[in-house]
């Protein structure tokens, strides 16, 4: 995907990357709510390139519900850790992941 450093590409369709780290920060993300998800599946995401990148994913939660959350990918050379940054909860399919 072309990504602009500094800005955040286009919403695309997740892909198994996608929800290989949406299964590295569940336990974290369910810290951050309080809240333990039995449905935790990957819809779509953002990229945003900086000292690493940030991946802004849309989760379905079920029962109609999702959360956006971010997480910065550490450039490999600086050991490629993920980490989360921030949860918005109340989301629904439609919703714009927007930069937070």
């Amino acid at each position: 995907m072309a990504m602009m450093c500094g800005g955040a590409g286009p919403a695309v369709p997740a892909n198994a990357e996608t929800q290989a780290m949406c299964d590295q920060v569940k336990v974290k993300v369910e810290e951050h709510t309080g809240k333990k998800f039995d449905k935790f599946v990957a819809v779509s995401f953002k990229e945003q390139c900086v000292n690493g990148t940030n991946f802004f994913i849309q989760v379905d939660i079920g029962n109609e519900e999702y959360l956006h959350f971010r997480v910065h990918k550490a450039l490999t050379c600086d050991g490629g850790k993920l980490s989360l940054h921030s949860v918005q909860e109340g989301k629904r399919q439609g919703d714009e992941i927007e930069y937070f």
